[in-house]
């Protein structure tokens, strides 16, 4: 068992990705309980399968485990999940001694960009660029799993 603690934040203005090309992500879920989630993506050329836990009461962190499998499975798998997708791209841009995980959505979902800090503890400091906007942890609007289901695009 893995457990994952992470702040989401929503991006304003530009960020830098450097030299950075990003990596094109496309996801749907085989399940999307409160409880927990299952998640199929092809990132880049590669397959993986996400099984997520109910995040704790500041959506700071919950268990998680990942498989890669194989790029035809989860192209398979992505053909049976339930209805709604998220397609974006991912770039990992450093600040300090961490990495910003900043996704720029695309589709119904297009508009929107977020960036994720993955961190060892709830507790741990870390630099915070110009770009980083309001923090988004916990607010269920701004999870993959809800996006899928509710997008950006039809947020009033």
């Amino acid at each position: 068992m893995q457990t994952e603690t992470e702040r989401k934040f929503l991006v304003k203005g530009d960020f830098d990705p450097g030299a950075n090309p990003g990596t094109s992500i496309r996801q749907a879920y085989l399940c999307r309980h409160p409880e927990r989630t299952v998640r199929v993506r092809m990132e880049g050329s590669h397959g993986k399968l996400t099984i997520k836990g109910k995040s704790d009461n500041k959506g700071l962190m919950r268990m998680e485990w990942e498989y890669y499998i194989p790029a035809g499975e989860a192209e398979s798998l992505l053909e049976i999940c339930e209805p709604g997708r998220i397609e974006k791209t991912r770039y990992r841009v450093g600040a300090g001694d961490h990495v910003f995980e900043v996704d720029v959505f695309h589709g119904e979902n297009h508009g929107l960009v977020l960036a994720e800090i993955e961190l060892r503890s709830a507790g741990e400091s870390f630099a915070r660029p110009s770009w980083l906007g309001k923090e988004v942890t916990g607010d269920p609007r701004y999870y993959n799993a809800m996006l899928s289901q509710k997008p950006y695009s039809t947020w009033t």
